[in-house]
């Protein structure tokens, strides 16, 4: 029986994907452990603080092929340490001389802090490459759709007309923004540590600065300037990110859902051949993946809020905190993974009715243009007495059922304003888009400017 929804084998699709879970695996986290041991040893043999042949031993041996991540498991949950077992399997492994200076001056923290930062740097690769491939896909959207008129909507209902090009743009530079903050948090995130029981670097010996220089350069990480083991920020920060990126594709994915609904049918998400709407009712075609994307979405920042917890520390160390993060940052992780590869398929396949979304623009008949009718009026008779003139005519028609033109034309102090071409030409809702295909224009040029999409 599966232990979790990332792995369990009827819905695990909708949580995450293969690539992170092999990423947050098991396998994968012992053995960036090793990755740390063996660059350790090996610096140490560099710097002579241990035997050549036994940081080359230990190297070799430092494997997750050679071990049996089973038997590492049950012996950490009999001796109570999550570390000490997969250490003593490599050292099995070595000659007794040799696997005596494996984890020679770690702390636990140091080796499985720095581990996960390997995991993560692992994944924040493949967050960079879906987070581009989403940000081409809008970009083709917003260009494609530049002039093409539908309605804007505010607090649920229609408003004013836009383009859908403009709303692609809207989301093409939110995912801009995300793309530098991954790129901006790089510096700060990906370091490793190597502080030793309290942050004083006491175990390594005099050359501690020289050998912390030397393991992280072979881990491709950054050099802490301080013990952060009881400064959590760096994960907190990390995955407050990543919630940040959860919330845009859920909000992309709850646009697209609310657009597909049948009396708007707007947007369609991919459909493919033999997928199943209703058990019962064989014609539905639902936004199913779409709904996997908003509720991932809805349970990311609940990690957010665990790993904020988790930066309250008690004095040097804090297991309790420490342990949450366990929990906290790989589901972020896998489950940011899961939403940008699912909203990579929805954007590259999605269906855009241009037919609807003009026709729905006639949908108020006419009264979606008040606000232009207004400002047209505005000339003659002054603004606030036109916005007063239109509400009142606005109300009276939507209450009794007069289009838009012919409550207007009804009144004499309208027509006495304004002519009828004059107002036919202020309610066509084509011509009323402001400047967003212009806008569109500007954040094209800006994304294409900055390189990020390449």
């Amino acid at each position: 029986m599966a232990s979790g929804v990332f792995d369990d084998a009827l819905i695990k699709h909708l949580w995450s994907s293969d690539e992170f879970r092999q990423i947050f695996s098991d396998a994968n986290r012992v053995q960036k452990w090793y990755d740390f041991e063996a660059a350790l040893a090996q610096e140490q043999a560099d710097l002579g603080i241990i035997p050549r042949a036994a940081a080359q031993e230990i190297s070799a041996k430092a494997k997750i092929a050679n071990v049996d991540v089973e038997k590492i498991a049950a012996e950490i949950r009999r001796i109570k340490h999550p570390l000490v077992p997969a250490l003593k399997a490599v050292q099995d492994l070595c000659k007794p001389e040799n696997g005596e200076f494996i984890h020679f001056g770690p702390t636990t923290q140091d080796v499985l802090d720095t581990g996960t930062v390997l995991q993560m740097k692992d994944a924040h690769a493949a967050y960079l490459r879906d987070i581009k491939a989403i940000g081409r896909e809008l970009y083709r959207l917003s260009e494609k759709y530049r002039d093409t008129p539908m309605v804007g909507r505010t607090h649920g209902v229609q408003a004013l007309p836009i383009t859908f090009g403009h709303k692609a743009a809207i989301w093409l530079s939110e995912m801009g923004r995300h793309y530098e903050r991954m790129r901006q948090l790089e510096p700060r995130v990906f370091v490793g540590g190597m502080v030793g029981a309290v942050g004083t670097q006491a175990s390594y010996g005099p050359q501690a600065r020289e050998l912390e220089r030397g393991l992280m350069k072979r881990l491709g990480l950054g050099v802490a300037d301080i013990n952060w083991q009881p400064a959590r920020d760096r994960f907190a920060e990390y995955v407050c990110v990543l919630g940040m990126i959860g919330a845009t594709l859920g909000k992309i994915a709850n646009q697209i859902y609310v657009l597909e609904h049948n009396e708007i049918d707007e947007l369609l998400e991919p459909f493919s051949e033999g997928k199943v709407g209703s058990s019962t009712m064989p014609h539905k075609r639902n936004p199913s993946t779409c709904e996997a994307v908003m509720g991932v979405s809805r349970a990311i920042k609940y990690n957010v809020a665990l790993m904020l917890e988790s930066m309250v520390i008690d004095h040097e160390r804090d297991g309790a905190a420490w342990r949450a993060e366990w929990r906290a940052l790989p589901e972020a992780c896998l489950m940011a993974g899961g939403m940008l590869a699912t909203m990579k398929y929805v954007l590259s396949g999605l269906v855009v009715n241009v037919e609807k979304m003009r026709s729905n623009l006639d949908l108020l008949g006419g009264f979606l243009l008040s606000e232009r009718v207004m400002f047209v009026l505005s000339g003659k008779v002054g603004k606030q007495t036109a916005h007063e003139l239109v509400y009142e005519i606005s109300m009276h028609g939507l209450e009794h059922g007069i289009s838009f033109d012919k409550a207007l034309l009804a009144d004499k102090r309208v027509r006495d304003a304004i002519s009828e071409e004059e107002l036919r030409a202020a309610l066509d809702p084509t011509t009323y888009v402001g400047r967003a295909p212009e806008i569109v224009d500007e954040v094209l040029a800006q994304a294409k400017a900055s390189g990020w999409l390449n």
